[in-house]
């Protein structure tokens, strides 16, 4: 007997199909999901899930891990496109072949180990159950002191797995410095994960930039970061930064990352290269992160100093007085529509830009996407959270990270470039990004920093003859309101319908909606023009004390609120300029940098002074 499994009303016409087909064969199985799944696998030696294969692994694990023998079990997603075997056994991958026959749809029955599609196989670390998504990409990184019980270990990582949403056998590997490689502790945990404990000599931890780095372990281990750097000793991103265990005195550490399946990098002509090591880079990293509890004088952080003005705090202030009722966004709408002059169905509003590319990515299927690099990280990290296959096109900085639009692949049904690029600062002329767009294409720029440019000279926004042309818009950075999070989608309206079937009910408060009215006024645009012409002038003062010291190479010309530097031992200088009391953002996170760039964010004359002071010191031989 089949048993036929739906998790959602979507997928019921695929199961129905199935049903149809097979009326002695197949069982349908009604009902909350998990319960129908344990009397499926219970009574059926053969299970068809209509469910993504990441939802099938994690009903499948719970299943299992209650004593239930597995089945040859199939996965089926919702739109019966494709058909994926879970289980090892030739049983499985014959259902498989016999469901996509069925259903037209592609199936994945191979044995090729870098098959992504999950596969039962290894133990749960209680001992019951044998699920693994396949292959397994979460990297564990530990620090235990000598003695750390197997108890505390095993803890610390299962609650931090747990609050990055990962099941245990998503690990593929425990990591740690050299000299704990025979910790008891350690090896118990790994063995009862399943993994192997890997372990990286400390001058090669010493070297992984990390978030939190300490001068704790420094004399234990001979690396200022145990967990996190192990975590990223093999490239990534980082899920979830040091966590400590509980106590008085915290005897374990744990960091989590995922290292990414290769994403593609796009070749050219001259102003686009190759990476040859795509997936290192932690996307997840930002600006943040360099000052959060830190103390220091900010300049990794794109957002403008001295914001938001009284007026706009006042506004917000008042809309306090709504809270009880829903918000309701339509007068912001049209006042954002109004600013572009456009019609209102061509206005989205957002919790902030990185909303709107958690959207288009939930929203879109592309066949190929294309991200163009160095730029904001976000949009990549979106569209692989979400399952997609990126390839990326790398802009040439001897060519000052200029774009060519011939670079990017001519069947691309979705581009994604930044302008002013966050963290180059070149603003490409609009006449170039125009050429982008195509029938059968989205074309999607990130404006978030297009206020800091005076005159807005190359938007794009506005723009409504440019097919798939898609805008996104930030309000948080001229006028700080990062803590507040209200961007905009500018694009036409059907794409916008879909994206906001992906949104959630209310996604935008009260106060973010009275922020986004007052800020779209004409006496705030006249006040964001004259901050730009300011950020133009302070940046000029900027580049000028970079050009007076030795070994330093700015990316000119530059246009946004920001400049990009590349320097020898930057990650030294980086934590020099720490000690001093300076934040800058490190480039080695953006894809197409390495550890040689930093990101400077323009600040006023006198902090920037101050600031030169303090990188000509870090530059000094000896320093």
């Amino acid at each position: 007997m089949i048993g036929l499994i739906c998790g959602t009303a979507a997928g019921t016409p695929v199961r129905d199909r199935l049903a149809a087909v097979w009326p002695a064969r197949a069982r349908v199985y009604d009902g909350p999901v998990r319960d129908a799944a344990a009397r499926a696998f219970a009574e059926c030696r053969q299970v068809v899930c209509v469910l993504s294969p990441a939802e099938a692994v994690r009903l499948a694990a719970s299943v299992l891990a209650a004593g239930a023998e597995s089945p040859d079990l199939v996965c089926v997603d919702e739109s019966g496109r494709a058909a994926v075997p879970l289980t090892a056994a030739a049983g499985a991958a014959a259902l498989a072949t016999q469901v996509g026959e069925i259903l037209g749809a592609s199936t994945a029955t191979g044995t090729d180990p870098s098959d992504a599609a999950p596969r039962i196989r290894r133990s749960h670390p209680d001992g019951a159950g044998s699920v693994e998504p396949g292959p397994p990409s979460v990297v564990v990184g530990v620090g235990a002191r000598r003695g750390a019980t197997v108890d505390v270990v095993l803890r610390l990582v299962l609650d931090t797995l747990d609050e990055a949403g990962l099941d245990p056998l998503e690990v593929a590997e425990l990591a740690t410095v050299d000299g704990k490689s025979e910790e008891p502790a350690l090896v118990e945990v790994a063995r009862k994960l399943g993994v192997p404990l890997v372990t990286h000599p400390a001058g090669r931890l010493a070297g992984v930039a990390v978030p939190h780095p300490s001068p704790a372990p420094v004399a234990a281990a001979g690396t200022p970061s145990v967990a996190e750097a192990a975590a990223l000793a093999g490239g990534g991103e980082l899920l979830v930064p040091k966590r400590k265990s509980g106590g008085s005195a915290a005897t374990a550490t744990c960091a989590v990352a995922r290292r990414h399946a290769p994403v593609a990098a796009v070749s050219g002509p001259a102003t686009a290269t190759a990476t040859a090591c795509p997936g290192v880079h932690d996307l997840r990293h930002h600006g943040d992160a360099e000052v959060r509890d830190a103390g220091l004088t900010d300049l990794a952080v794109n957002v403008r100093t001295g914001t938001p003005p009284a007026w706009l705090r006042e506004r917000v202030a008042a809309s306090l007085d709504s809270l009880a009722a829903y918000p309701d966004g339509r007068r912001a709408r049209e006042a954002v529509a109004g600013r572009h002059g456009l019609p209102v169905e061509r206005v989205l509003l957002t919790a902030g830009a990185a909303e709107a590319f958690v959207l288009l990515a939930r929203a879109l299927r592309p066949r190929r996407a294309v991200v163009v690099h160095p730029q904001f990280t976000e949009p990549e990290a979106a569209l692989l959270d979400a399952g997609h296959h990126v390839e990326r096109v790398l802009l040439d900085a001897a060519d000052g990270f200029r774009l060519d639009p011939a670079t990017v692949p001519e069947d691309a049904d979705l581009v994604v470039v930044g302008n002013p690029t966050n963290p180059t600062s070149a603003l490409h002329p609009a006449v170039s990004l125009a050429a982008l767009a195509r029938p059968g294409r989205t074309l999607v720029v990130d404006e978030a920093f297009m206020d800091a440019v005076p005159g807005e000279r190359e938007a794009l926004a506005g723009r409504q003859d440019l097919p798939g042309l898609v805008v996104l818009r930030s309000l948080t950075k001229t006028w700080g309101l990062a803590g507040l999070r209200i961007g905009y989608v500018l694009a036409e309206p059907g794409l916008l319908t879909e994206l906001e079937r992906a949104q959630p009910l209310w996604p935008v408060s009260s106060p973010a909606l009275a922020a986004a009215e007052a800020c779209v006024e004409p006496h705030a645009l006249q006040e964001a023009e004259r901050a730009a012409g300011r950020i133009a002038a302070d940046r000029a003062h900027l580049l000028a004390g970079l050009g007076g010291l030795t070994g330093v190479h700015v990316v000119e010309p530059a246009e946004g609120p920001f400049v990009l530097i590349r320097l020898a031992q930057a990650a030294r200088v980086r934590e020099r300029l720490r000690a001093d009391g300076f934040a800058v953002r490190r480039g080695d996170t953006f894809p197409g940098l390495g550890p040689e760039w930093l990101r400077l964010a323009v600040r006023d004359r006198t902090t920037t002074e101050r600031f030169l002071r303090a990188l000509r010191d870090a530059l000094a031989p000896g320093a």
